[in-house]
């Protein structure tokens, strides 16, 4: 009998969990209207992609934010409504000017912040019908949303983190172990039948089926999960037409 397979692995083994002192502290859009916030730290968290912000509002009480590029501790910040068009400033997006650069956006009312929050992205705010808005995030893809949502203004912080070459493969290890994932990884293909489902043959490569039922057993569950079509049979009905 071999032994679990890595897919099993990453549910149980410790070696896939995040180290919570890895995370500088969930962040959140805070739940004010018409308050100043002032900037009073800039956290890195080597769990997120882009730094952190914490802000310290009008009643005593301190949040974290994703930080906006251009931030600086001491800085202010405004939450409202009726804000100027300043990198880092909250505001709803019924009340932002189309065209404008937006991160950290609400996909529903009070969230706190769902799309557009990965390092150097930010979306774009394209036009307005009535109580909805839509914007075009960092994707591409437009998407509709309540005009009541929030966001803050500006481009995300964090850019240009990807080009930076990692040099070496230590420096690799330890940018994947701060997000809890494993490196090297090894292809299903290069083990042996006991290890891995699609393991041995005299050349690598998945011999059989490729695809299998959402019902299989962990041990069998990689690949192609219960695909409603797949390319080969694609390819064939279109060479038939």
């Amino acid at each position: 009998m071999g032994k679990r397979i890595r897919a099993q692995r990453k549910g149980s083994s410790p070696h896939y969990r995040v180290s919570s002192h890895r995370f500088g502290g969930k962040s959140r859009l805070p739940r004010v209207n018409g308050e100043l916030g002032k900037v009073t730290e800039i956290i890195h968290s080597s769990g997120h992609t882009a730094p952190l912000a914490r802000l310290s509002l009008e009643d005593g009480t301190s949040t974290v934010v994703v930080a906006t590029e251009g931030l600086a501790i001491g800085q202010s910040i405004d939450i409202g409504d009726k804000v100027q068009l300043k990198p880092g400033n909250i505001s709803s997006l019924a009340h932002i000017p189309e065209g404008t650069p937006i991160n950290n956006v609400e996909l529903r009312p009070g969230d706190g912040g769902r799309l557009a929050r990965s390092g150097g992205n930010h979306a774009t705010l394209e036009t307005r019908m009535g109580d909805r808005v839509r914007i075009r995030l960092p994707s591409g893809r437009l998407k509709d949303l309540p005009a009541a949502c929030r966001a803050s203004i500006g481009v995300l912080a964090g850019g240009g983190r990807a080009e930076k070459p990692l040099m070496k493969a230590g420096t690799a290890f330890h940018k994947a172990k701060a997000r809890g994932k494993k490196y090297p990884t090894v292809s299903g293909v290069a083990m042996n039948p006991v290890d891995h489902p699609h393991g041995g043959g005299n050349h690598q490569a998945v011999h059989g089926p490729n695809s299998v039922s959402h019902g299989s057993p962990p041990g069998q569950k990689v690949g192609m999960i219960a695909p409603s079509r797949t390319g080969r049979g694609g390819r064939s009905k279109r060479m038939k037409e």
